[in-house]
């Protein structure tokens, strides 16, 4: 049966980019991968077709040779893109397992920061998140984190051979390189040497505790320093803490994604730092002076006029958040909220009587308000009711 079209095949136009190349692979990739279709041999052909038109269509140079010559430009060699026949476990671009797939593809996976599975070894980076308080992201901490995370083996020292290193070999099949090449069509392609997993060595006797892979697992107890002024979401770069390499290859990365605790009082803007103060009516009508809170625990008076509404804000410079990596700060905005009186006494109910009686005689200590009924009156009357 004739090959269908690659772009056919993605479901994309002949101008698709190249995000737009992978986005579709991911999705058809992920929908019919084996691993998720156990037994299925429609899907299994299907992965394997959506993995060759991905595989040339990823490529520069062999989108262009296909989309001047079609199939044609691959038939040469007598192999279909990956160079390696139809695929399968371990060759061509089918290999392996739907983890190492999307992995190496896609970066961030089962909780890794990204980087991958390398050929050469490199350990995987890792990802943790922490929590802490407003006040201490103000003023900086001190974190202890604990890691789930392979470390280097310390029976064979990382190489992954018992014994140590001198039993380790160079391997026959790449010479060491890890790279196996191979000519397809117009192309020399390049792939991981299968014989050694790209390692380049290979072990005649493993290491009976890591069984040859030179790292095993344990949990690992870091301490994190948290700067002042850290913003939510800040994400801390520990390099060399993530899992070891494999057989003495270098370790990964640890990434520590910073989240800041919702706080009861304030509102943290960038630098700046909001907090809501209700006032009674009458502290609002009289004025006066309300003592608030600060971020870094001390007291700030805020002197409140005469006349203050809802949504007054007073600013109070140099009193917001520390600024990262700076002695600067920012600043503290307190916005009043009038409260309106509840469960009055027949006392009190009569004092306000006898106000807003005093009040609509002299028309002027709520001008706001009745300027805004002086415009309803008017809209009322031009409509003539």
């Amino acid at each position: 049966m004739a090959k269908r079209d690659y772009y056919e095949v993605l479901g994309v136009g002949r101008g698709a980019s190249e995000d737009d190349l992978k986005k579709a692979y991911r999705k058809l990739a992920m929908k019919y991968h084996p691993d998720r279709n156990q037994g299925d041999k429609d899907a299994e052909a299907r992965f394997k077709e959506v993995n060759e038109a991905y595989d040339t269509l990823k490529d520069p140079e062999k989108r262009a040779a296909y989309d001047r010559f079609g199939h044609a430009a691959f038939e040469q060699g007598g192999a279909g893109p990956g160079g390696f026949g139809n695929g399968g476990p371990g060759g061509g671009p089918f290999g392996g397992s739907f983890e190492d797939i999307f992995e190496e593809m896609f970066g961030r996976f089962g909780g890794r920061a990204g980087g991958g599975r390398a050929a050469s070894g490199r350990g995987a980076d890792l990802q943790q998140d922490i929590q802490i308080s407003l006040e201490e992201a103000f003023s900086g901490t001190k974190k202890t984190i604990r890691v789930p995370s392979s470390v280097q083996c310390e029976a064979c020292n990382g190489s992954g051979a018992e014994g140590g290193a001198a039993s380790v070999q160079t391997c026959s099949a790449c010479r060491g390189t890890g790279k196996i090449r191979a000519q397809q069509g117009f192309f020399l392609i390049e792939r991981t040497c299968p014989t050694c997993g790209g390692s380049g060595k290979i072990i005649k006797n493993p290491c009976k505790i890591c069984a040859g892979a030179g790292r095993v697992q344990r949990d690992r107890t870091l301490s994190v320093t948290i700067p002042a002024g850290v913003e939510d979401g800040t994400r801390i770069r520990l390099a060399g803490e993530g899992e070891a390499g494999l057989r003495g290859a270098p370790a990964g990365d640890l990434y520590v994604d910073v989240h800041i605790r919702p706080h009861p009082i304030f509102q943290r803007e960038g630098p700046n730092i909001l907090v809501r103060v209700p006032l009674r009516m009458t502290q609002a009508a009289l004025g006066g002076s309300v003592e608030v809170p600060v971020v870094d625990g001390s007291r700030a008076a805020v002197k409140i006029p005469p006349g203050t509404q809802t949504g007054d804000n007073f600013r109070l410079r140099g009193k917001g958040f520390s600024v990262l990596r700076s002695s600067a700060r920012g600043d503290m905005y307190v916005q009043v909220v009038v409260e309106t009186p509840q469960n009055l006494t027949p006392k009190q109910r009569e004092l306000l009587e006898a106000f807003e009686a005093e009040a609509q005689k002299s028309g002027k200590s709520s001008p706001e308000s009745e300027g805004f009924f002086a415009k309803v009156k008017e809209f009322w009357d031009g409509l003539g009711r």
